[in-house]
């Protein structure tokens, strides 16, 4: 997995920066209750998508377990980002009217570290709230590019954000399925060198950096015509779970 400490610098520049960022926060919003006046933002990462969130009567925390990740979201919002590990969340039982987690869950180690963070999230939500979470991640990245074409051979592991999986993880915690949304990952269409490049730096966590698989697919992804062409932009997906008022 990445170290997202040393990623901090330039991880908003990487995953599509401001447009990316609005997209995300126009969608959490979208799926949010009208009468809800405090979120959550498990995992905020720098604060790009947490600081557009935050505002219009919503009063926003954020919560992350990098430190310098959290050092760069309390610089856009100065007293609201908190450090802590979203297994086990700093906050008492029913916090907040509202949690998100934006990319998150596909980073975990699997369906029983998922289904732990999703029972946090939901332990800190009020009655009547709501949780929103992406699923699905990594195949958003799927577009039938040709780029695509030559990963085709990579070890893919079960996701832990699987949409089904994340409404079996909510379901254990008493949450129901609210609504769904979709939003465009601006600038993050792949090139074949950044993917490349993408490989050798452990982004693709089933692939040794280093090993005959990685090599292989850099002579494959080598070839391709275009190598400074983004291929098509991912869209990404957004749930949401409801926490029933009478609990």
């Amino acid at each position: 997995m990445l170290d997202y400490a040393k990623e901090a610098d330039r991880y908003d520049a990487s995953r599509g920066g401001e447009p990316r960022a609005d997209a995300a926060a126009d969608a959490v919003r979208g799926l949010l209750p009208p009468d809800a006046r405090t979120l959550l933002d498990v995992a905020c990462g720098t604060g790009l998508v947490t600081r557009r969130l935050a505002g219009a009567g919503l009063r926003v925390t954020g919560v992350d377990s990098a430190h310098t990740m959290a050092r760069m979201a309390s610089g856009r919002l100065p007293g609201a980002i908190v450090l802590g590990d979203s297994r086990s969340l700093p906050f008492p039982d029913a916090s907040f009217d509202a949690v998100c987690a934006v990319w998150l869950l596909h980073l975990l180690s699997g369906a029983e570290e998922a289904a732990a963070v999703v029972a946090e999230c939901a332990r800190v939500l009020r009655p009547g709230g709501v949780f929103v979470t992406t699923v699905d991640k990594a195949a958003a990245h799927d577009v039938g590019s040709d780029i695509d074409a030559v990963l085709a051979p990579r070890p893919v592991r079960p996701a832990a954000d699987r949409a089904q999986a994340v409404e079996t993880y909510a379901a254990a915690r008493g949450l129901i399925p609210a609504g769904r949304s979709r939003f465009q990952g601006h600038g993050q269409g792949r090139t074949p060198r950044s993917t490349v490049e993408d490989l050798h730096r452990g982004w693709f966590t089933q692939i040794p950096p280093d090993g005959p698989l990685a090599a292989r697919l850099t002579e494959g992804l080598a070839a391709l015509p275009d190598q400074e062409v983004p291929r098509p932009d991912p869209r990404f997906t957004v749930m949401s779970f409801r926490r029933p008022s009478a609990w």
